[in-house]
């Protein structure tokens, strides 16, 4: 597929002077989907390389994400769906590295996977990075550390979600996270985006100083009809979203096909994030 992060760039950065209409990320999708059409080169694997549907699943019970590392170890350079996802929720983009904020990261394989790891592993796997995000565990310890209850799972479909005027910064759920999928706002976002003249996107509250934030499977977008902004920017198909309790969805299509492991198991949390290795 031609759609590559060059691309991706110069789609968000024609939006953020009004040049295209609505958001970047849907000026994206609108290609990808063109050229989805006819087929996508890039994509490997039996069941990756198919058309998604025009909406998410609606009515889901268990959503889950699967990520095809190997298709995205091809592409090593790859950053649209980290850009698409910090940029239409206004994540800034700290230089120094105590003040990150992430919602999607890659992280080296070995510290991403230290279960996985092992001396016989091979070598371009061993040395590739990892795609990482919130689990959305089906048992997630975040929300039961929680005091104010500013974070929880919801019933309906089991995504972990953040009120953030709820959350009062005490960052039990960082450190009761085992998968370093939370971030803390040491400094205010708003101001950052002032400093850098940048402007917000419109469509996604700015969060504040002092309070915690992460991937919420874009639960806005999914209330729209819309997928996830990193599903929807991904140029190769790097990422399946759906419902894990629905037998025909491709989800569960690709877990029944393909090998899959997921961060640190044994923990008990039970993550909603698989990868194909």
């Amino acid at each position: 597929m031609g759609i590559d992060r060059r691309k991706f760039v110069k789609v968000a950065s024609l939006a953020s002077l009004g040049l295209v209409a609505g958001p970047p990320v849907k000026a994206l999708a609108n290609e990808v989907v063109k050229e989805a059409e006819h087929g996508c080169e890039g994509c490997q694997g039996d069941y990756l390389g198919a058309p998604r549907a025009v909406h998410p699943p609606k009515e889901a019970k268990r959503l889950a994400m699967v990520v095809d590392l190997k298709t995205c170890r091809e592409h090593p350079d790859c950053t649209a769906c980290i850009d698409a996802c910090h940029l239409v929720h206004n994540v800034p983009d700290y230089p120094h590295p105590k003040d990150e904020i992430k919602w999607i990261w890659k992280e080296h394989f070995e510290h991403a996977f230290p279960e996985a790891n092992h001396q016989f592993i091979e070598e371009h796997v061993k040395h590739s990075s990892g795609l990482l995000f919130c689990n959305h565990c089906d048992n997630p310890p975040c929300v039961k550390a929680c005091p104010t209850g500013a974070t929880w799972k919801r019933e309906e479909d089991g995504v972990v979600m953040m009120d953030w005027h709820r959350c009062i910064g005490c960052r039990y759920c960082i450190a009761a996270c085992p998968y370093g999928s939370r971030s803390f706002n040491f400094r205010e976002p708003k101001k950052y985006f002032a400093e850098q003249g940048k402007k917000p996107q419109p469509d996604f509250p700015m969060r504040m100083r002092g309070v915690v934030e992460k991937c919420t499977f874009c639960d806005e977008r999914l209330a729209r009809g819309l997928w996830p902004s990193c599903v929807e920017a991904c140029p190769y198909n790097c990422l399946t979203f759906g419902d894990l309790d629905n037998p025909d969805d491709p989800v569960r299509e690709l877990l029944h096909h393909k090998f899959t492991i997921r961060r640190k198991p044994g923990l008990g949390t039970q993550p909603e994030v698989y990868y194909i290795v």
